[in-house]
């Protein structure tokens, strides 16, 4: 599997597998197992997700060694703060029946339309995960969801810059103006839904292009992100689904036909604005 650099050095692969709304045990054995056969180390949760208690279990019984999983995780908005955040890794930690996270990430930031203190909520929270990574529970650490005023308010006080930042990021969304501000400060973008609600599949524009290619309109929209540069963690229970995901690497795209892609218009997003969000979601 190909594997990028975060700025403090730890590699990360490059595709790996996302579990959001995957909560059977039994769909999570047979996806993890899959995946770790086909190559697949990535494995992406959060204390949202209700499943990392599963996927602890589900480690346990493959006895895969640690050292060949990446595990990351993100902390819930109703444990923001310096303490709240240490107490919710190793809640989580102890979940995943693991002494260490590979990356910890802020699922989502306290806006400033909801929170009237929301740089300080967002500035104690991250020095908490600086204190993580200090003391050696997580190898890396990041956000998701932020946008240009709220990482900008965090470089105000922090003293690590943000490793990765998590995104809704696929075509008909490609946020170019939030990326080439990530890319300017080191930070490396992860796609949480390279391949958007679905809608996407059923773009024109890109099912030409998978005829031209002799790909599916799925592995268009992943070699979108590796020609961009992106981790990506497209969610599935399907080996198969595992299997097409991986054949990204023998074909590429254009910068022309990456430029094509980007001028989409808005399409096929999961609709969720990082300003608006609640303590729930």
């Amino acid at each position: 599997m190909v594997e990028l650099k975060l700025s403090n050095g730890v590699g990360i692969p490059q595709l790996g597998m996302g579990t959001w709304q995957i909560n059977d045990r039994g769909s999570l054995l047979e996806i993890i197992k899959a995946g770790y056969g086909l190559g697949y180390s990535l494995i992406d949760t959060a204390a949202a997700y209700s499943n990392e208690m599963a996927i602890g279990k589900v480690l346990e019984k493959l006895g895969i060694p640690r050292e060949k999983l990446f595990l990351s995780d993100k902390v819930w908005n109703t444990n923001r703060g310096f303490d709240a955040v240490q107490e919710a890794c190793r809640r989580s930690l102890k979940k995943l029946k693991t002494d260490y996270l590979d990356l910890y990430l802020i699922h989502w930031p306290a806006s400033p339309k909801l929170h009237e203190a929301w740089e300080s909520i967002n500035a104690e929270t991250w020095r908490g995960m600086e204190k993580l990574y200090e003391d050696g529970l997580v190898r890396a650490i990041g956000v998701c969801n932020f946008k240009i005023h709220h990482l900008e308010a965090l470089f105000k006080t922090s003293e690590i810059v943000p490793m990765v930042n998590q995104l809704e990021l696929h075509p008909g969304m490609p946020q170019l103006d939030l990326v080439s501000f990530c890319r300017g400060h080191n930070i490396c973008i992860e796609a949480s839904s390279p391949l958007g609600n679905g809608e996407i599949l059923t773009n024109e524009t890109l099912i030409a292009l998978s005829q031209t290619k002799g790909k599916t309109v799925a592995q268009i929209c992943l070699r979108y992100g590796v020609e961009k540069g992106l981790i990506l963690i497209p969610k599935t229970t399907s080996t198969e689904r595992l299997r097409e995901n991986k054949g990204i690497y023998d074909f590429t795209l254009s910068p022309q036909e990456v430029s094509m892609i980007d001028s989409l218009p808005y399409c096929g997003g999961i609709g969720i604005d990082p300003d608006e969000v609640t303590e729930f979601g």
